[in-house]
C-alpha cells in the first residue's frame, strides 16, 4: 500500500522508506528538508511540507492514496530540547496533533510512531521492560510521551491503530542504501568518533565520566539503522492483524559505555581517536538497555547486527562511500 513517511528524508525515515520498499509497499516521503536531505529521498515520491501546517499535511493525503503512516517527523536533539523546549512541543506533539487530525479527515486508521527510550528518564533498573514507569529527564523525552499519551486517546476516541516503537540508539549504515548519518550539528556518538578518526574534528568530546557506570561513562544499548527500519514494516503488519495500541521496545538488550564504543572505533578506523573529557550533560541518563522481549514477540524482532565493532565498521563503510558532509 501507499504508506507516507514523515521526516522520511533523515536518517532512520530514509532507512525505513527503502524497507518498507524492499517488502513491496509504495513510501510517499514526507518532509520539510529543513535537517533531511533531498539524497535520502531519491527515487521515492516526494510531498515537500511541514506537519505542523495543516494545508501541507492534507495535500500530502489528497495527492496519494494513504493506506497507512510512518511518523518519524520531529526534532530530536536532546541538549537542543532542554535550550528550546517550546519548539520541541510545537513541532513533536503539535506536528503529531495535526496530523493525526489529517489522518482522521483521510480516513486512514494506522500509524507507526517513532518514540524513544527517552520516555523512561533515568530507569530504575534494566534492561528496561515496556510497563516501567515512564518518567522522561528532558523536553524531548517529553515530547514522545505525550504524544503516546495522544496517540493511546485518539485510540479510544477513534479506534485509532497505533505502535509507538521505543528505540534505544539508532547507529550504522547500509553502505549500499544513500542514507547514513548525517546531522547538522551532528551530536552523536558514533559518527563523531569516526569524524575524529577521519581528522574532521581535533578531538572527540566525551560528557561524563562520573557516572554510576562500569567504567563512568553513560551505557546505552546500540541498535543498527537496518534492524530498525525492518522493525517498522513488522510493526505495520502488525497493525493489520492486531488493531489497538502497542508499545514496544526496539534495542538489543545489551549496553555499551562510550569509552567501549570509542574503543571500537578505534579498532576498526586503526586511529587512535583523541578524547576530550567534558562534564555530564544535562538530561543524560547514566544507563539506558532495553528488554526487547515484547518486539521479539510481537514483531519477530531479532537485530542481525549486534556487535559494537560491526556496527560502527558498518557506519565507517558508509562515510568511506559517501563523504562526510551534508548533501
Amino acid at each position: 500500500m501507499n504508506v507516507l513517511v514523515t521526516g522520511g528524508a533523515g536518517y532512520i525515515g530514509a532507512n525505513a522508506a527503502h524497507a518498507l520498499a524492499a517488502a513491496g509497499h509504495r513510501p510517499i516521503v514526507f518532509d520539510d528538508f529543513s535537517r533531511g536531505h533531498r539524497g535520502f529521498a531519491a527515487g521515492f515520491d516526494v510531498v515537500e511540507g511541514d506537519v505542523t501546517r495543516p494545508n501541507d499535511v492534507d495535500r500530502a493525503f489528497s495527492k496519494h492514496a494513504i493506506g497507512a503512516v510512518v511518523h518519524f517527523a520531529a526534532l530530536t536533539e536532546v541538549g537542543e530540547s532542554v535550550r528550546a523546549p517550546a519548539e520541541f512541543y510545537r513541532v513533536n506533539v503539535g506536528g503529531t496533533a495535526c496530523l493525526l487530525s489529517a489522518m482522521r479527515r483521510a480516513g486512514v486508521d494506522r500509524i507507526v510512531f517513532s518514540s524513544s527510550a527517552a520516555v523512561y528518564g533515568a530507569p530504575a533498573k534494566t534492561p528496561i521492560p515496556e510497563d516501567h514507569e515512564l518518567e522522561p529527564v528532558n523536553p524531548y523525552g517529553r515530547t514522545k510521551l505525550a504524544v503516546e499519551e495522544l496517540l493511546a486517546k485518539c485510540e479510544a476516541a477513534y479506534g485509532l491503530r497505533f505502535a509507538a516503537l521505543r528505540y534505544f540508539n539508532a547507529a550504522g549504515a547500509s553502505p549500499e542504501l544513500p542514507c547514513g548519518e548525517w546531522h547538522d550539528p551532528e551530536t552523536h556518538l558514533v559518527p563523531n568518533a569516526l569524524r575524529a578518526a577521519a581528522g574532521l574534528l581535533p578531538c572527540l568530546e566525551l560528557y561524563g565520566t562520573d557516572h554510576p557506570t562500569k567504567d563512568g561513562t553513560a551505557i546505552r544499548d546500540y541498535v543498527h539503522v537496518f534492524d530498525l527500519a525492518n522493525a517498522h514494516v513488522a510493526a505495520l503488519e502488525l497493525l493489520g492483524e492486531a488493531p489497538g495500541g502497542h508499545r514496544l521496545n526496539l534495542g538489543t538488550g545489551r549496553g555499551f559505555s562510550v569509552r567501549e564504543v570509542v574503543d571500537a572505533a578505534r579498532r576498526v578506523t586503526g586511529v587512535e581517536i583523541p578524547v576530550k573529557t567534558l562534564p555530564i550533560r544535562e538530561g543524560d541518563p547514566p544507563a539506558l538497555v532495553a528488554d526487547p522481549s515484547k518486539a521479539k514477540q510481537l514483531l519477530g524482532f531479532a537485530p542481525r547486527l549486534t556487535r559494537i565493532d560491526d556496527i560502527v565498521a558498518s557506519a565507517w563503510e558508509w562515510y568511506g562511500k559517501n563523504g562526510f558532509e551534508r548533501r
